[in-house]
């Protein structure tokens, strides 16, 4: 099992959460303030989204992650920052013609497609700490999350150049096999960080045989932290420490403290913190991750 646990709090996500539960943080000073409140909690990475503070729907806009940055790193209270770099794959195929002529699929409403450039902007602009690089295209629940081969390696490009650390979000067991090849191919330096993300339809499951399964597909040397959605967010927590990983929870991939009871961030981190204590591990400082993550120091080097 793993002695010495990083604590991921994913904040707020793109997710249309907000009128499931108000705590869900939705402009860039209430991001701010629960990642700041995780962190007294206990967390030691904030997970970042943003979102348009009118309409609660998942942005990209810099603007917003600027300011989510100036705040926390103003405040008394040290996190370190992953911001996502994976918002602009998200597709509705539609098909558009009649039958028995030439037809054609087209992005319908409420796709959001970007190229790798522009999901880099905030990063290479801001440079956190870290940001994620996910690892292959999915069907996510209605949609298509569109990541070709030739943008991933694109994209990785770009974050190894800016000198941010990749978090290799692993969805299935295929994006495993991907970023082993990226690593491979040199896109990635380091010592590599995977993120295994489960129960999310239609990728893999959250149970104990396939986070197993993909772990024992990660390298050598990697560092590793999965996290469940729902109500597998706390079981995949204790699965993680026992399997000799780090850990996750947060608003985006649950919504709730305990069957009925809507949970904030820092409650979430909280019952996270209590479970990996009575594991007889413990979590580690933001500090401490970044020596262990060998991560560049705010606004410095690594």
């Amino acid at each position: 099992m793993n002695r010495n646990v990083i604590l991921t709090c994913a904040v707020t996500g793109a997710g249309e959460t907000t009128a499931k539960n108000a705590n869900v943080p939705v402009t860039p000073q209430a991001i701010a303030e629960s990642a700041i409140a995780a962190a007294k909690a206990g967390a030691s990475i904030a997970h970042v989204h943003v979102r348009d503070p009118e309409t609660a729907a998942h942005s990209h806009k810099t603007e917003y992650f600027r300011e989510i940055i100036d705040r926390v790193r103003d405040s008394d209270t040290d996190v370190v920052l992953n911001f996502t770099a994976g918002g602009g794959g998200d597709l509705f195929p539609e098909l558009i013609g009649t039958e028995g002529e030439e037809r054609q699929i087209r992005a319908a409403a409420g796709s959001d497609l970007q190229t790798p450039s522009e999901r880099h902007a905030p990063i290479g602009e801001l440079l956190p700490e870290i940001c994620t690089l996910d690892c292959g295209s999915l069907n996510f629940g209605d949609m298509v999350y569109l990541n070709s081969a030739d943008w991933l390696r694109e994209h990785a490009r770009l974050v190894r150049d800016a000198g941010v650390k990749p978090e290799l979000e692993c969805f299935d067991l295929g994006h495993v096999w991907f970023a082993r090849q990226l690593i491979e191919e040199g896109m990635i330096e380091g010592d590599p960080l995977f993120q295994l993300c489960l129960g999310i339809p239609w990728g893999a499951e959250a149970d104990t045989q396939t986070m197993l399964t993909m772990r024992d597909r990660l390298p050598a040397n990697a560092q590793w932290a999965a996290f469940g959605i729902g109500r597998m967010q706390m079981p995949m927590v204790a699965q993680a420490v026992l399997l000799g990983g780090h850990v996750r929870v947060g608003l985006e991939d649950n919504l709730y403290l305990s069957k009925g009871v809507k949970a904030d961030n820092a409650g979430l981190v909280e019952k996270a913190v209590g479970i990996v204590d009575s594991l007889g591990a413990r979590v580690m400082s933001p500090a401490e991750t970044r020596e262990q993550l060998n991560l560049r120091t705010p606004g410095g080097q690594s």
